[in-house]
């Protein structure tokens, strides 16, 4: 068994909110595979699926942001699992909007659910970083994270989930280059190859109009007479 936990937090008030990415994850993973409706266990809400050969826990904590290692290192405890059957799928400040990451272990670089999750299981385990930009100053990263997402954000948010809810089964398969292909063509796809046509060929101009010019008329061809030529002459 695998256990995946999205970070959160809890209630209607925040289910659209950017620190809240990693729960809309695991709901568009739930939903698309099939998962068991969500219940409460681990303080925290559960939904159990499979993907491929893998069994899946997803796990949603109840105890808010700050304090998301109690329900993780409960549900570990329980099914006597190791970090390294733990991926916790997160909001990331330093990776640009719509852009996915993964990393092993390391630091929480600040981010207080990982801080949490830290204290309660130790650092070696997976992370899904989902990338929400930066507000631009430290100071507003508080009001950032807990604002929901703007509707012009809405497109590559729904294009981070589709890709994530694609590569899911890779991911569980320990393939994360695959997953993270599956995320890049959702989120970045390649341009559509079009036929290019070859050099079109210019324009005939149209040929210059002669002008009409009245050609001499030789003596040869004249028909008059001398006398008549004469009096022409006079006319």
């Amino acid at each position: 068994m695998l256990i995946w936990a999205g970070l959160g937090n809890p209630g209607t008030k925040y289910a659209g909110n950017r620190h809240n990415i990693g729960f809309m994850a695991l709901e568009r993973i739930a939903q698309d595979h099939g998962f068991s409706p969500w219940k409460r266990s681990f303080q925290g809400l559960i939904s159990e699926g499979r993907l491929g050969g893998e069994k899946i826990l997803l796990l949603k904590p109840e105890t808010f942001m700050n304090l998301s290692g109690q329900s993780v290192g409960e549900a570990m405890r329980f099914h006597k699992l190791t970090p390294a059957e733990l991926t916790v799928f997160h909001d990331e400040l330093d990776i640009a909007p719509g852009k996915v990451r993964l990393k092993e272990g390391g630091g929480h670089a600040g981010h207080n659910g990982l801080r949490s999750i830290h204290q309660h299981v130790g650092e070696a385990y997976a992370r899904v970083r989902l990338g929400i930009g930066h507000p631009g100053h430290k100071d507003k990263v508080a009001s950032y994270v807990l604002n929901d997402f703007a509707k012009a954000e809405q497109d590559w948010l729904d294009d981070m989930m589709r890709g994530l809810s694609d590569g899911a089964a890779d991911l569980a398969a320990g393939e994360g280059a695959k997953f993270l292909n599956k995320v890049a063509l959702r989120t970045a796809p390649p341009r559509s190859s079009t036929g290019t046509e070859g050099p079109k060929a210019p324009r005939a101009r149209p040929e210059p109009k002669e002008k009409a010019v009245a050609e001499p008329v030789t003596a040869a061809e004249d028909p008059r007479t001398a006398l008549q030529k004469l009096a022409d002459r006079f006319r």
